[in-house]
C-alpha cells in the first residue's frame, strides 16, 4: 500500500512540476534572472506550495501518528553547520547554472530535456560523492 501511495504522490508532484513550468530550465533561469528577463510566475508557484504545505502540516500533526506508519519521522538536527551551508550553496549554484534541481531533473528525464543529459550524471556523481564524504 505504501508503495502505491508513494507512486501516486510522485506522479502528482511530477505533474505539478510540469504544469507549473518548474521542469522547464529556461523558465527557472528567467525567474532567477532578476536583472534581465525576469519571470516572477514561479514565485506564485512556490508561494502556493508553501501555503498548501503549511495547511497540510497543521492537519497532519493533529493526528497521533501517520496513517501508513507507526510514528512521524522528523529531523532532529537544529544546528546550522558547515555541511548544511555547503549543501545549500551547491544546490543553489547548480539550480542557478542549469535551472534544474533533483525533483525537476527526474521529471526532465521523462521529457528528454537536453540539459538533463549533462545535469543527471553530474547530480548522480554529486550524490555518490556526498555519500562517500559522509562515510569518511
Amino acid at each position: 500500500m505504501i508503495v502505491l501511495v508513494n507512486l501516486l504522490a510522485g506522479l502528482v508532484f511530477g505533474f505539478g512540476l510540469i504544469l507549473s513550468g518548474m521542469a522547464n530550465p529556461a523558465k527557472v533561469l528567467n525567474f532567477l534572472d532578476i536583472a534581465g528577463h525576469w519571470d516572477p510566475s514561479l514565485a506564485f508557484v512556490m508561494g502556493g506550495a508553501v501555503i498548501v504545505t503549511a495547511i497540510g502540516y497543521r492537519l497532519i500533526f493533529r493526528r497521533a501518528k501517520p496513517v501508513l506508519d507507526e510514528s512521524f519521522h522528523l529531523p532532529t538536527a537544529r544546528q546550522i553547520d558547515g555541511k548544511l551551508v555547503l549543501g545549500a550553496a551547491v544546490f543553489g549554484i547548480g539550480w542557478g547554472l542549469v535551472g534544474l534541481c533533483p525533483g525537476p531533473a527526474l521529471v526532465s528525464i521523462t521529457l528528454a530535456s537536453p540539459a538533463i543529459f549533462v545535469f543527471a550524471p553530474a547530480m548522480l556523481i554529486g550524490v555518490a560523492l556526498a555519500a562517500w564524504l559522509k562515510r569518511a
